[in-house]
């Protein structure tokens, strides 16, 4: 019992001493609304992401999957780096790129040593601000999400989890799936692409994030640099809204 007790306190400590070194999150908001936040650590690695409020519950029936189609545009060259320039210019650094939708957020991140962090920031925002779109890479990620669609139909865990969101939210728009219809995906152009980046790509809609050894002060300054640019108005008739969803009890046979 003794050696039970023992244990258990020092399971205790450790995970007491574990909250005493989390780092404290800092967080700064830029004149156009964007947030900058950051943890500091004394690692020669960084992870610097930016997060945007745009995913499949802010599309509707006709532009669901839009967010999906963007995300594997992201990397596909931007206004400054065109085709695979951008992707060349992340692999120089030694880092590794990746980004995901999900239904309620869209993120792009790179992961980095701490002395590229002001590098990164720049890459991340000619993301956000200047993705090319070109034709030729909007046809070929096309077939790349249409053949995704196909293999998720064999995908019981995925085709159970969209079947628990349309029966669970039906009728709302957390109810779509983020991928988007097979039709939608076939359908989608340049310019309803361009809408929605548009509509969401706004300032105070992302957070640029970074955990790692970097200063929250530098971090400030690059964002203040690189992202300072991104628009954070509306047009009147161009301001997204968030429909209300509400749960509904139901079962999908």
């Amino acid at each position: 019992a003794a050696l039970l007790t023992l244990t258990r306190n020092r399971g205790a400590a450790t995970y007491a001493q574990t909250l005493q070194n989390i780092p404290e999150t800092q967080v700064t908001t830029l004149e156009n609304g964007l947030r900058v936040a950051s943890e500091e650590s004394n690692q020669p690695t960084c992870t610097v992401g930016v997060w945007i409020a745009a995913g499949s519950r802010y599309e509707n029936e006709k532009n669901n999957g839009a967010g999906y189609f963007l995300e594997h545009l992201a990397f596909k060259g931007t206004k400054k780096l065109p085709g695979a320039a951008f992707e060349k210019e992340v692999e120089s650094m030694g880092a590794h790129l990746n980004g995901y939708t999900s239904r309620e957020q869209t993120a792009y991140y790179i992961k980095a040593l701490s002395k590229d962090m002001p590098k990164v920031v720049e890459l991340l925002a000619d993301i956000v601000q200047n993705c090319a779109l070109e034709e030729s890479q909007i046809e070929k990620e096309r077939g790349v999400i249409l053949q995704e669609l196909k293999e998720n139909d064999s995908n019981l865990t995925e085709v159970a989890f969209d079947y628990l969101h349309a029966t669970a939210f039906q009728g709302t728009a957390l109810a779509h799936t983020v991928e988007g219809t097979t039709e939608n995906i076939k359908r989608l152009s340049r310019a309803d692409l361009a809408s929605y980046v548009d509509s969401h790509f706004k300032a105070p809609r992302m957070v640029l994030a970074a955990a790692g050894g970097i200063s929250h002060r530098e971090l400030v300054d690059a964002a203040k640099q690189h992202f300072s640019g991104v628009p954070f108005t509306y047009k009147e008739d161009a301001v997204p809204i968030l429909p209300r969803c509400r749960f509904t009890g139901s079962e999908v046979k």
